[in-house]
C-alpha cells in the first residue's frame, strides 16, 4: 500500500532541525578499522505520533478507515525529527565518539 502524503507535507511547516553533512561524516572515518552501516529504519516506527496529529495521516482501505499512530514515512518532516530523537542526551555522549549517525 503506499499512502500519499502530498497535501499534508504542503500544509505542514518545514522542521529545520540540523542534519549532519555527508561529506563531514564519511571524511570523518578515513583511519577508522570498522566502518559499517546500520539500517535503522524500524526506528521511525517507535517514534509515535501526536494524538492530535493522527487524524491527518487518516487513509481510507476497503476495510475501513485507518491512522498512524506511530510516525510513517512520507512525512516531510519525518527525517528531522528521527535525526532529533537519535541526537537525544542518552546517546548524545556517543556521538563522533563512538558512532557517526545520518538520516537519508
Amino acid at each position: 500500500m503506499c499512502i500519499d502524503f502530498t497535501s499534508l507535507n504542503k500544509a505542514c511547516p518545514k522542521d529545520f532541525y540540523t542534519l549532519p553533512c555527508l561529506a563531514r561524516l564519511v571524511d570523518g572515518s578515513v583511519g577508522h578499522e570498522v566502518f559499517d552501516f546500520m539500517d535503522a529504519s524500524r526506528g521511525y516506527y517507535q517514534i509515535k505520533m501526536y494524538p492530535e496529529d493522527e487524524k491527518k495521516t487518516a487513509f481510507i482501505t476497503e476495510y475501513g478507515l485507518y491512522c498512524w499512530k506511530v510516525m510513517p514515512f512520507g512525512l516531510k518532516n519525518a527525517g528531522a525529527t528521527y535525526q532529533r530523537m537519535v541526537n537525544s542526551p542518552s546517546i548524545l555522549g556517543q556521538i563522533w565518539r563512538f558512532m557517526k549517525i545520518i538520516c537519508w
